[in-house]
């Protein structure tokens, strides 16, 4: 029997709330039939952090690599998705293991609730406190995805999260649609896109169960 394949991105369009100040995604037409073109071809003016997207050790780091350097496998293999969607402020590891963290876990998708996919940008999301993130790289995780805008809190400025999963050799994923995700172990397919060196890249994220 086929497996069902679930979609867990957020697209990258006109209407889909962006970090406040950034660029939000529009679109328009370069060349429209109903105005005699012989096609339609259409532009986009994005931010690469509205949808669902990858970044990149850029977006932290001056010196650090671009989206063009995102390794493929850490964004495709075995992940596990946890709810903690009843956590708020930093969430530690014996709250990751309450929700169903396994040691060795390399591909961890955290549902908070607090996603875009809901029409609004969210106040507030709970993120990994330090030394929960030292634990989990060192534990041999390879990429943290959020449904959340950001990994690290909408008020942070040091990007701490971010940094220390960059300086484990770990990946992050934001902007995920988990809302009708059960928890548990699932298929993740989700590579960035071809992009050059700049700080994020769009991503097509999808789950299959096992």
């Amino acid at each position: 029997m086929t497996r069902p394949i679930h979609d867990i991105s957020i697209a990258f369009a006109p209407g889909t709330p962006a970090w406040p100040g950034d660029t939000p995604c529009s679109c328009g037409w370069s060349w429209a039939m109903a105005d005699g073109a012989s096609v339609n071809v259409s532009r986009m003016v994005t931010s690469p952090h509205v949808g669902t997207h990858a970044d990149a050790p850029l977006h932290v780091a001056r010196d650090g690599a671009g989206a063009d350097h995102l390794p493929l496998d850490a964004f495709v293999g075995l992940a596990r998705v946890i709810d903690v969607r009843h956590l708020r402020g930093e969430i530690t590891l014996p709250h990751l293991e309450a929700a169903g963290y396994l040691s060795g876990t390399v591909r961890l998708l955290l549902h908070t609730g607090q996603t875009v996919a809901n029409g609004t940008f969210p106040e507030a999301w709970p993120t990994l406190a330090p030394a929960t993130v030292r634990a989990l790289v060192a534990d041999g995780l390879r990429l943290l995805g959020v449904d959340c805008p950001s990994v690290d809190a909408r008020e942070s400025q040091t990007l701490e999260v971010h940094r220390q999963l960059f300086g484990g050799g770990a990946f992050v994923l934001e902007n995920l649609d988990l809302r009708t995700i059960r928890p548990g172990p699932y298929e993740l397919l989700a590579p960035p896109l071809a992009v050059g060196a700049i700080d994020a890249a769009p991503v097509r994220a999808l789950l299959r169960p096992l």
